[in-house]
């Protein structure tokens, strides 16, 4: 999944950091010992690289969408019957598309007579995407299916949807026609399944109540940088996902999305929110992702941070996201900062 902030190509440098910085404090205790915490986990790419590593985890996002992923990659462990499962996608797959929401609302043809004809799918991609997600809905209302098939069906039909959107990335506008993976027809494709021995949990909650109420040893923070909020770039997969038939409006459908707005692309905000979840993390090692065009400036992280502990950082330049090619970027690379505390 194109996902904005994704930290897949940085797993290695934050993996090396952050085991750099807890050996320098001679930490001894294995991974299986000790509780990763990852409280904007987006797709679960940090949180799910760590569970394979051994930690325990402990993750958390506030879009619905994100949770479902996340949900799957983390708290599944060894009570999926692979073979059960890719059964069920092979099933899916065979569903007849039918004229749901998703036709209703995101096709060209299922927004024929209405004022703004969206193409955020093709035609055929759109009711393929709501027969599978209503037979989902179905199937576990039904108790057809558990929790743990649920969410990883329900994940899967995200992430792979979303390779069929005709959107230069996110879901902010749609292109006026439908490029080339967009015309393919849709298929279904199964999330991988990470296997575990230890305990996990996912939370759909905002992080700065969450923070109160959970603890561990490793706290990795990975905010939004700016003012771009997930929850109208991601509209449409947070509707997928609730599939709730929400009252839309505008050019390209937004839901409603007050309660999912984050005060950390609210450059008024930020530093508080910020301020407040450090000082209640119950977290030995803190390591905040943050890079050098943020809200927050690298100062203000550093005098934060710098209140409860010993601090350190570590730079690593990498390319930036683009969600297309016609905005005009001045720089092609960015600088991520790994900010490290050490708390007292």
């Amino acid at each position: 999944m194109n996902y904005i902030g994704s930290k897949f190509s940085l797993i290695d440098f934050l993996q090396s950091s952050i085991e750099i910085i807890i050996q320098q404090c001679g930490e001894t205790r294995r991974p299986a010992e000790m509780v990763f915490a990852d409280l904007f986990a987006g797709t679960g790419v940090v949180s799910g690289a760590f569970k394979q590593q051994g930690y325990s985890i402990i993750a958390n996002d506030i879009q619905y969408y994100s949770y479902v992923i996340t949900k799957h990659i983390i708290e599944n462990n060894g009570n999926l019957d692979e073979e059960r499962c890719q059964k069920l996608i092979e099933k899916l797959n065979e569903t007849e598309g039918v004229k749901g929401f998703i036709y209703k609302n995101y096709s060209f043809g299922g927004t024929e007579g209405q004022e703004f004809r969206r193409m955020y799918f093709s035609d055929e991609n759109a009711k393929k995407c709501d027969a599978i997600r209503i037979t989902i809905e179905q199937w576990y209302q039904n108790r057809e299916i558990t929790d743990h098939e649920y969410f990883f069906l329900l994940g899967s039909l995200i992430n792979s949807i979303d390779k069929y959107a005709n959107t230069a990335s996110v879901y902010g506008a749609y292109l006026k026609r439908l490029k080339k993976s967009a015309q393919k027809p849709m298929k279904l494709t199964p999330l991988s399944i990470l296997h575990g021995e230890v305990q996990c949990k996912v939370y759909n909650e905002d992080v700065n109540r969450l923070i109160k109420n959970v603890s561990g040893d490793i706290l990795y923070l990975d905010p939004p940088y700016n003012a771009r909020q997930y929850c109208t770039n991601y509209h449409l997969l947070e509707t997928i996902a609730r599939y709730d038939n929400p009252v839309i409006h505008g050019k390209t459908g937004l839901r409603e999305y007050t309660e999912q707005k984050s005060v950390f692309c609210d450059k008024r905000k930020v530093e508080k929110a910020f301020a407040d979840l450090i000082k209640n993390a119950q977290f030995k090692y803190i390591f905040l992702s943050y890079n050098n065009e943020g809200l927050m400036s690298f100062d203000t992280i550093k005098s934060i941070m710098t209140k409860y502990g010993e601090y350190n950082v570590y730079t690593k330049e990498y390319r930036r996201f683009k969600a297309d090619n016609a905005r005009d970027i001045k720089a092609q690379s960015t600088v991520e900062y790994l900010h490290c505390l050490v708390k007292n």
